[in-house]
């Protein structure tokens, strides 16, 4: 359970909702219920708007032009490296690259550090509830190098085995790639405690934030990780943006991850030297719409405060448990008590993409499959969930409005 928030002033969440001009409309003759926040947010239209501005009045390319528009652009796009550094309190800014998700930043890890540092008979850790993008990337890497890949099993409950864990580190690992919070289960990592024990191996620790920063203050520099993933569209920012963290003294020694325009020193057809960090790992025109947009969505959620939004989500998860978890036939994937933001549910006899549909006719949007996540899935022995996952802006009617549209899904089956 999050820290009560003091002596900061109290927020009308209701009122918030005004904020998001696509919770104003029906979908199929319902008002619109959106739960499917794990997938993407949605964007207020104070970010809508400051997109809009840039197309409008700043519209041009960073960095290499001297004229006034140039420039405007350039120092608009370059703001959001520094509020993400503040954002997570990494130690300076040069430590913010920017990338196209979470998944980019995860694939520029394992192709630049990861290639240059492991060979054959390496190891690397990951868990059995890892998002997609951070198992194949190492898979196609450990498969030309020779590395090795082991698993940190889940228990029953949805949480990492932490004794499992301790007994597969060993001399030979050297990296530890760990989601911070499940996108299948909602389970918190305690990724301080992971980084520390990898660390006592000299080990490389690393973290899919996606599914963290949108719901809780994240502080890497506490959290003492050496790499930290996250994307724009789970924090009511634009999609096709992201972040990835990393140390100093690593990013320096990394080698870029692509080529072009913007990542060099020199270039001859001799010899190419690189431009300093971050730039060496952002090559050729960024997504400066998409980064502007995203440095208006951290104004926003800091205007609002992290420690509240974890608070709010936090009741409502709660909530969303307990209403849940009292439907006849419902059986919740994952009961961690670290739980945040989502809520995974199956039932034996209905498949999950039926209760989805039914849903959907009722207004209410949330996610089915496998979530990119099929190893979970199969650790807990079934095809696909219905997810729910909850944002800030959502209400306890909301939850109430799930509860019955799922009652009324079962009616079609009994």
């Amino acid at each position: 359970m999050p820290q009560a928030v003091k002596d900061i002033p109290a927020v009308d969440f209701d009122k918030i909702r005004d904020d998001f001009p696509v919770l104003q409309q029906e979908m199929n003759g319902h008002p619109l219920v959106y739960l499917d926040n794990a997938a993407s947010s949605q964007m207020p239209k104070k970010v809508a708007d400051r997109i809009d501005h840039y197309h409008r009045y700043e519209h041009a390319n960073v960095h290499r032009g001297i004229h006034t528009l140039s420039q405007k652009a350039t120092d608009a796009y370059e703001e959001a490296r520094w509020k993400v550094r503040d954002l997570i309190n990494a130690e300076n800014q040069h430590e913010i690259i920017y990338t196209t998700g979470t998944t980019d930043s995860l694939n520029l890890v394992v192709n630049s550090y990861g290639y240059k540092n492991l060979s054959e008979g390496d190891e690397i850790i990951l868990t059995e509830m890892e998002h997609h993008a951070n198992i194949v990337p190492w898979q196609m890497m450990a498969k030309e190098t020779g590395a090795v890949i082991k698993v940190i099993p889940v228990t029953d409950s949805g949480d990492l085995d932490m004794e499992a864990y301790k007994a597969l580190l060993n001399d030979r690992t050297k990296i530890v790639s760990v989601v911070h919070v499940s996108n299948a289960l909602g389970t918190t990592n305690p990724v301080k405690e992971i980084a520390a024990l990898a660390h006592e191996y000299d080990a490389v620790c690393v973290v899919d934030g996606a599914q963290a920063v949108p719901h809780k203050s994240i502080d890497v520099r506490d959290l003492d990780v050496d790499f930290y993933a996250l994307s724009a569209h789970k924090m009511c920012g634009p999609t096709g943006f992201g972040i990835l963290y990393g140390k100093k003294h690593l990013l320096d020694e990394m080698p870029p991850y692509r080529g072009g325009g913007d990542m060099i020193d020199k270039v001859s057809f001799e010899e190419t030297t690189y431009n300093v960090v971050p730039f060496r790992f952002e090559a050729g025109t960024p997504p400066i719409a998409a980064s502007i947009g995203f440095s208006a969505a951290i104004d926003y959620l800091s205007n609002i405060g992290m420690e509240l939004i974890e608070e709010r989500e936090y009741e409502l998860v709660e909530y969303a448990v307990e209403k849940v978890s009292g439907i006849d036939g419902l059986r919740l994937i994952g009961k961690s008590d670290t739980r945040a933001s989502v809520v995974s549910f199956v039932f034996d006899d209905i498949h999950a993409s039926d209760i989805g549909t039914i849903l959907d006719k009722r207004g209410i949007a949330v996610r089915t499959g496998h979530h990119c996540a099929q190893p979970i899935l199969r650790r807990f022995e079934v095809p696909a969930t219905t997810r729910a996952s909850i944002s800030f802006y959502n209400t306890k009617e909301d939850i109430d409005r799930l509860v019955d549209g799922i009652e009324y899904a079962k009616t079609f089956f009994e």
